[in-house]
Order: structure tokens, then C-alpha cells, then sequence
């Protein structure tokens, strides 16, 4: 009796198959700190006060000293809703945030000291770098803490703050640590953007660019033409940007099947798989956004090269960064470890190598070969192209990421 009962036991098979629902709203709404705006305090749902941890952004920080007065004096107001766990947290700004493990750590080490539960949550406010390390610290710690994101940044409000990744670096590799949790909302309040360097402001519109080319060619067009508007730090232009662009990137995160990245397509790294690697060369030099606009102008090279895209487009997308103040090359761009890069992105994806290139404007197609000799050509063709068009070029040391 029981050797049948052990023999049928191994020959039993149980299936398991649910379905996880997410919802979260992006918002957009200006000085959200305002005890009258109740946008934030709505955010923190649930029965009862719900405890927030406060991350924030040391660069943030340093352009708005009273930021912490103006928590206690919101939660404050908002009592019914939320009540503060203490002083917040800062962790450094830029990529500092994700370099280093230690910050990450910082944010495990308050979520136990101050008895952060699964009912409770963490409020990051900060650049994209700041809100992936304390994303990272809420994911894994209890399994899952509700995470609440309040964007600063362009590049962060139009793309890195508003999906469901989050992560930081490892073994000298982008996001070798990290886990896909939702954001239970994001509040994106544009008065932090006019405290922004030029060069964070310029940074932050190269996703809405890649967005753009790979959905939705009149955005692109609508980018041309406001191109002047924009480098003028036009916040109005600006704001519409944020939205259009958080819009797409909403859409495709809801709509292309593929929320989590479990097949080999990851379209929204157009150009990544360069401007990770070049983050990594100018050891950060190099802000997220400027690599960005670098490796998305040399894809589409290689892109007109292979006989893709037609040279119109090409000569379009070179000269709407142009436009924009971002650079479409850099000395990293010469290094022989480059292509590596190549490598490590198929690794971090899993899988075949997937590479996401465009045939024309508002058209993205994906290959899974890339001719490393044609690519050579296509950073030889593209620092010409930058020689003799004027397009800009960042030097060695020319910028500091921030």
C-alpha cells in the first residue's frame, strides 16, 4: 500500500496558475507639498494612518533646504492619512546612489529600525539613481514594502519614475541587483524641474526622444518644433513633455504583454545597451541621459548604415539632439570595451541578444545580430558626423554627474 502510494506521488504533477493585478496612477501636479494639495496624501491608501518613510535626494535636498519642514508640516495637516517615521533618510544623488551597496543597506537598515511593515510605506523623493536604491531596499525587504515615488527629475518623471523596475549596480554591471515592484503611485510635481542644472534639464528629454522614435513620430515632430522652447528651460514645454512621454512609456508598460521582461524583447532600452557601457567607461562622467542620447545616435548609424533607416531620418535624429544641447559622441565611444556591452546586455536580459533599432521615425524593429565591424564604422561615421555638423561633443571632464 504504501509503495503505491509513493510510486503514484511521483508520477503527479500540480499546476499552479494566478494572475497578479497592479494599479497605479502617475500623477502630475505642481508643489505637491502644499498642505492644500491632497494628491500625495491620497497616495498613501489603506485603513487608518498609514507610516512613511522618507527617502530623499541629497542633491534635491541641497536646491530645496526646507523640504523636511515642509513634510512635517504636510503630514501634519494631513494626519488622518499619514504620519512621518522619523527624520528622513538621505542618500546621495546621481550614481553614486546605485555604485555604491552601502546606501541601498541604508535604506534596509532604517525600514527595520523604525518597524516599516508591509502596511506601511517608502516615500522616495529624488532622481532616478535615488529612487531605484530605495525601490530596491523596499522590494526586498519583507518580501515587498509599498513604495511611493516623487520624481525631481526630467528623466525620472518621464521614464525611470514611472515604471516597475528597480535596482543597483553589481560585478561592474548596470542593474545587476534588483526586482520588478510596482510603485503603488507616483507623484510627478513639476516645480522640482526648475531647480535643475541645464545639464540634468537637457538630460531627461533624450528617453522622450527615444520614446518618440520607437511610437510616435508626431512627438517627435512636436519635439522639433518646441526643441527652442525646451533648451530655453520653457517649463510649460517642459511639462508636456514629462506627460507625453510618461503617457507612452505608461502604455507600453500596460499594454505590450511583457510587463516584467520575461521574453527577450525590451524595447524601451533603445540605445541602452551603448549607454550603459558608457556610463560605465567615463566612470559616470557621463549623466544617464547624455549616454542615452550617445548610444541612441550611434544605433540609428549603424541603423542607416545596414541600409535600415533612410538617411532623412538619420540625419533628423542628430540633429533634433543637436537641437536639444545633448551630445551624440563622447571619447568613451573610441574604447575597444565598448562592444562588450553587446555581451552584458543579452546577459542582463537572459536569452538571444535582442536589440531594439529603428526603420524610420515612430518605427522601432528589433534584431538579434549586430555586425561588429559595421558598428566600428558606425562610431567612426557618427564622430564625423558630430565633426562637421556641430553637433556637441562632451569632452574628458567636461561633466560631472549630479
Amino acid at each position: 500500500m504504501g509503495a503505491a502510494l509513493t510510486t503514484a506521488a511521483r508520477d503527479t504533477q500540480l499546476s499552479a496558475a494566478f494572475t497578479v493585478a497592479y494599479d497605479y496612477a502617475v500623477h502630475f501636479t505642481r508643489d505637491a507639498l502644499d498642505p492644500a494639495n491632497a494628491v500625495l496624501a491620497q497616495a498613501f491608501a489603506g485603513d487608518g494612518v498609514a507610516r512613511v518613510l522618507v527617502v530623499i535626494d541629497s542633491g534635491v535636498l541641497a536646491h530645496h533646504g526646507d523640504l523636511p519642514q515642509r513634510l512635517r508640516a504636510y503630514a501634519a495637516h494631513h494626519a488622518d492619512r499619514l504620519a512621518l517615521a522619523g527624520e528622513p533618510l538621505v542618500l546621495p544623488g546621481g550614481e553614486e546612489a546605485k555604485q555604491d551597496p552601502a546606501h541601498a543597506q541604508a535604506v534596509l537598515d532604517a525600514i527595520n529600525a523604525r518597524g516599516i511593515d508591509r502596511h506601511a510605506y517608502v516615500l522616495g523623493i529624488g532622481g532616478g539613481a535615488v529612487l531605484d536604491a530605495a525601490g530596491y531596499g523596499a522590494a526586498v525587504a519583507h518580501r515587498g514594502v509599498r513604495m511611493v515615488r516623487m520624481p525631481t527629475t526630467v528623466l525620472a518623471q518621464n521614464d525611470a519614475g514611472i515604471g516597475v523596475k528597480n535596482g543597483i549596480n553589481a560585478y561592474g554591471k548596470k542593474n545587476f541587483l534588483g526586482a520588478f515592484a510596482p510603485p503603488v503611485a507616483v507623484v510627478n510635481d513639476e516645480l522640482f524641474l526648475t531647480t535643475l542644472s541645464d545639464a540634468d534639464w537637457r538630460a531627461g528629454t533624450s528617453e522622450a526622444v527615444k520614446v518618440a522614435l520607437l511610437k510616435d513620430a508626431a512627438f517627435f515632430g512636436e519635439l522639433e518644433r518646441r526643441a527652442p522652447a525646451l533648451l530655453a528651460r520653457d517649463l510649460e514645454a517642459m511639462a508636456e513633455l514629462v506627460q507625453r512621454c510618461a503617457a507612452l512609456h505608461v502604455a507600453h508598460i500596460t499594454g505590450a504583454g511583457d510587463p516584467f521582461e520575461l521574453g527577450s524583447s525590451r524595447p524601451l532600452d533603445f540605445g541602452h545597451w551603448s549607454g550603459h557601457k558608457l556610463e560605465q567607461l567615463s566612470a559616470t562622467r557621463l549623466r544617464h541621459g547624455e549616454a542615452v542620447a550617445i548610444g541612441i545616435a550611434l544605433d540609428s548609424t549603424y541603423a542607416q548604415l545596414a541600409g535600415l533607416l533612410p538617411v532623412g531620418a538619420w540625419r533628423r535624429v542628430l540633429a533634433l539632439f543637436d537641437a536639444l544641447g545633448l551630445p551624440v559622441t563622447a571619447p568613451e565611444l573610441s574604447d575597444p570595451r565598448l562592444l562588450d556591452g553587446l555581451g552584458e546586455f543579452r546577459e542582463h536580459l537572459g536569452g538571444r541578444l535582442t536589440v531594439t533599432l529603428i526603420e524610420g521615425i515612430g518605427a522601432g524593429l528589433e534584431v538579434h545580430e549586430i555586425d561588429h565591424d559595421l558598428m566600428r564604422l558606425a562610431i567612426t561615421r557618427l564622430g564625423e558626423a558630430a565633426a562637421s555638423g556641430g553637433a556637441p561633443t562632451i569632452a574628458d571632464g567636461a561633466a560631472i554627474s549630479s
